[in-house]
Parts: C-alpha cells; sequence; structure tokens
C-alpha cells in the first residue's frame, strides 16, 4: 500500500513544526510548506517547499508539486496562522487583509486547488487548525477572532458541501499553547498602536495581564497539538471539532451558549485592565 499524503502548512515553528516531524515519523509523506524552508525539519519522507499562503502562484506550486511527486492528496493541514493583534479602530485596513489572508483565504484557496485530486479518489481530508479563538473573543485581538470564526464556519459549510464525496472538512481548537505565538501577537498590538494612542491603558494592562498568565499557566505543547491533528487525520468517523483538553472545549462552549454572559465578562475585563 503506498504511503499516505499529508500538505501541512505553517511546517517551520511550533505545531506545524511538530506536525511534520510526527506525521513523517509515522510514515506518511509529508509535503511542508513556509516562507522560511531552512527551518522546516528535514527526513527523507519531508518535502521542504517554500510557501506563502497569501500568494496564489506559491499555493498552486505547493499542490502541483505533492501531486506531481506523489500521485495523490489524502489530507491538507491548513495550519499556517499568527494574531494581528490591536485595537480595532486604530489597525490599518492593509494589516486587517493580511490577517485575513493568512488565516482563512489561504486556507480556502489550497482547499479549492486540493479538493479536485480528493474528489477523484473518493477520499481526503481537510484539516483546519483554528482556535478557541474562533468561539470567544477578548480585547485587542479582533481581528484575529473574525478570521477563526469564519475559519469555523467556512469549514463547517465546506463539510456539508463536500461529505457526498466521502470528503471531511474538520476544526481543531487549540487554546493555551506553548509557543511564540503571544509574543508575536503582542508585538503586533505595539506595531499597530498609533502615536499617543487612547487604547495605550489597554495595552498596557493586557500585556500584564499575558505575562502573568504565560507564566502561571502550564500550556500544551506543540507535540500535544501535533497528536490532536494526528487523530483528526486518521480517525475512521472524524470529529467536526477536535480539542486537546476538557477545559478548551469548555471555554468554547460556554462563549458559544452563554453569549451575553460572556460579553459582560470581556466588557468587565476590558475595564479592569485599563
Amino acid at each position: 500500500m503506498s504511503k499516505k499524503v499529508i500538505l501541512i502548512t505553517g511546517a517551520s515553528s511550533g505545531m506545524g513544526y511538530a506536525a511534520t516531524k510526527l506525521f513523517a515519523e509515522r510514515g506518511w509523506e509529508v509535503f511542508a510548506g513556509a516562507r522560511r524552508v531552512a527551518k522546516i525539519p528535514q527526513a527523507p519522507n519531508i518535502h521542504a517547499l517554500a510557501l506563502d499562503v497569501t500568494d496564489s502562484a506559491a499555493n498552486q506550486a505547493f499542490v502541483t508539486a505533492a501531486i506531481e511527486t506523489a500521485g495523490r492528496i489524502d489530507v491538507l493541514l491548513n495550519n499556517a496562522g499568527y494574531g494581528e493583534y490591536g485595537p480595532l479602530e486604530e489597525v490599518s485596513l492593509a494589516n486587517v487583509r493580511k490577517q485575513l489572508d493568512t488565516n482563512l483565504l489561504g486556507a480556502a484557496e489550497l482547499a479549492q486547488l486540493v479538493l479536485p485530486t480528493m474528489r477523484a479518489q473518493r477520499s481526503g481530508r481537510i484539516i483546519n487548525n483554528s482556535s478557541v479563538g474562533g468561539d470567544l473573543y477578548a480585547p485587542l485581538g479582533g481581528w484575529y477572532h473574525v478570521a477563526k470564526h469564519g475559519l469555523n464556519v467556512w469549514s463547517d459549510v465546506l463539510d456539508t458541501e463536500i461529505r457526498q464525496f466521502g470528503l471531511h472538512s474538520v476544526v481543531i481548537e487549540p487554546g493555551g499553547t506553548e509557543s511564540s505565538w503571544s509574543e508575536i501577537a503582542m508585538q503586533n498590538v505595539t506595531k499597530n498602536l498609533h502615536e499617543d494612542s487612547p487604547y495605550q491603558p489597554l495595552v498596557d494592562g493586557t500585556m500584564k495581564m499575558m505575562n502573568r498568565v504565560t507564566n502561571a499557566a502550564s500550556s500544551a505543547t506543540s507535540l500535544d497539538l501535533a497528536k490532536v491533528f494526528y487523530r483528526a487525520a486518521t480517525d475512521r468517523q472524524p470529529k467536526r471539532r477536535y480539542y486537546y483538553s476538557w477545559s478548551d472545549r469548555m471555554m468554547a462552549h460556554f462563549a458559544r451558549t452563554h453569549a451575553g454572559t460572556f460579553h459582560r465578562m470581556m466588557t468587565l475585563v476590558s475595564k479592569h485592565l485599563v
């Protein structure tokens, strides 16, 4: 039997890096894409390829390389993403478009590129690495939450459309994970903040809170989430949502089902931070 084939985006760090190693170690042929190709793990069954998911030509080349080399695609793991944090009033629309292009539209374009092959095979799975932030939200993360919520809804709609061909689209919702994600998100807050911004007190309070939470909480590792990705790729009957922990699942559930209460909580958090 030929090796299973997976395409992984954002494979140079964090969860994407860990997933690339894990799938390769378990015998899959891995096409791993990232802008920093040199940082992608190396192994005989890992094809490290340059990929910027906001570049249509790069997306096309990535998928074409997999099809021409392996002849099939079993899984697309849409993992690439980041947090374009900052006050909604002050984040430039250019940065908004970059956030949506990276976290949502890149995934959508790659799905369009792999689906004809998957339909012809009558098998295949699209795994979308979202976040509990697709269900809940907090101050300064607005465009990130919009992108992840959009990814969740897009995945659900796609799943209803492709089930007829024996295909599935599923969502992973990580919570706190040991990675450079929070550091990058907070750097973006500073970058997006206007001079003499009225939101400076909120930003200062948020950064202090993030430092306390990061130092106090023990997060899941990237390998922990890579194992969740593997389960989503191999379950005979895939779930619509996958979580690492019970607490991640409960946070997302609470934000969905008690929307008014959650909003009041976030309003109080904002007042406390200022």
